[in-house]
């Protein structure tokens, strides 16, 4: 078997082999349901509760005020949908960003069917969006700001305090979208005026299928999923107990070795991107420069086919992923690219690569060294790379 070099963090994460042998007794063991009353499922409940406690510390919040998900996307939902529907009465405009996850806009889009006002702001080249155009985008009626930590796709990490700040002046309830972020940047909900905060396991080591919305404590949201009275009667449905303790697992391990991480991801992202962008000709890199997380470089490169240059990075035993969402289907390029102001011509010829606490140097030269043979036979079989060589030619000698 190729050895696998494994960029593609930013999609999912290898589960860590602590937080599988934390979750195994649960499977088997200890497979009591939660909400029984019997001494035997008293582990389950105790399980659970560490991990709502280990969450809450990491955000600065209270223990009651985290609620576990199957992930990211179910608590995006809950997060807009229920916020729309409880302050229905103060307003119906909703404040959030274009470049957001789906998870995001698609719901925007659903509460605009439902008669909800939503302002998707613009960001600027680097993906950051502004704060004087959040202030001016702030009405009476405004009942919620969501805006994501950080991108998933080109890094960018917003300006979520100040951010936080308007809402706060305003009082309009905040909700961000740590998916990306949480366990890879310190986050703490009160300093940051935060009041709903999204996240799921799968994006730092733990497993898939479960993560949890932290809601302030006196919001007034309803339930999002009905049934039982699971979770303080706000999210039915039996708690998917392994999930949780592998939750809380991955959360312990990520806090114990966030600084360092981010130190040694930093130094090979930085490595990474010098490399690709002084040894390759016509590339951008998408993102801000700086204010991005440690583990994320996004690349656009000129007359290249995004599909094609992850194919063949495939059969090099290279995984990552590109801005363009052809691969899903659709021929139409990444929303984020094109709201940083990317043409679908360049936009279409992208590449994430995201590491890992696993990613060597090694694994970083290897990948460049492949990437730029993969990027100049691509560009070699393009005739629109060809008249452009042509096309400069020309110009230089004239």
């Amino acid at each position: 078997m190729k050895k696998v070099i494994y960029l593609d963090n930013a999609a999912t994460t290898r589960v860590r082999p602590e937080v599988v042998e934390a979750m195994l007794p649960y499977f088997t063991e200890h497979y009591g349901n939660p909400s029984s009353v019997y001494d035997f499922s008293t582990p389950c409940k105790k399980a659970m509760a560490h991990t709502r406690e280990v969450i809450a510390g990491s955000l600065g919040a209270s223990e009651n005020e985290i609620y576990f998900t199957n992930g990211g996307t179910e608590a995006d939902n809950w997060a807009l949908k229920a916020a729309a529907e409880a302050y229905a009465s103060k307003g119906k405009h909703i404040i959030t960003t274009q470049i957001e996850h789906h998870a995001v806009l698609h719901t925007g889009q659903y509460l605009e069917k439902l008669g909800y006002e939503v302002t998707y702001l613009p960001v600027d080249e680097n993906g950051v969006v502004s704060v004087d155009a959040l202030k001016k985008a702030v009405r009476p009626d405004t009942i919620l700001i969501s805006v994501m930590f950080a991108n998933n796709e080109i890094g960018t990490i917003e300006p979520i305090r100040e951010i936080g700040e308007v809402a706060k002046e305003h009082g309009i309830l905040f909700h961000t979208d740590a998916v990306q972020a949480y366990c890879h940047e310190p986050i703490n909900v009160d300093e940051l005026h935060i009041d709903m905060l999204s996240a799921s396991a799968h994006k730092f080591n733990g497993p898939k299928g479960v993560g949890f919305l932290y809601i302030r404590k006196g919001l007034k949201l309803r339930s999002f999923i009905h049934g039982g009275a699971q979770e303080r009667k706000r999210r039915a449905g039996t708690e998917n107990v392994p999930g949780i303790v592998g939750l809380g697992k991955a959360v312990e391990l990520s806090l114990a070795s966030m600084k360092e991480n981010k130190k040694k991801e930093t130094e090979l992202r930085d490595h990474l991107i010098h490399r690709v962008m002084t040894e390759i000709p016509y590339v951008r890199l998408n993102g801000h420069p700086s204010q991005r997380l440690s583990n994320n470089a996004n690349f656009s490169f000129q007359f290249i086919e995004g599909e094609s240059l992850l194919i063949m990075l495939d059969m090099a035993g290279i995984c990552g992923s590109s801005g363009s969402a052809c691969t899903s289907g659709s021929l139409d390029p990444s929303h984020v690219l094109l709201a940083i102001g990317l043409p679908h011509e360049i936009a279409h010829g992208s590449l994430r690569l995201t590491l890992g606490e696993e990613t060597t140097m090694e694994d970083i030269d290897y990948t460049v060294d492949q990437l730029k043979r993969i990027v100049e036979r691509l560009r070699s079989m393009s005739p629109l790379y060809e008249d452009f060589v042509k096309s400069r030619e020309k110009k230089e000698n004239q």
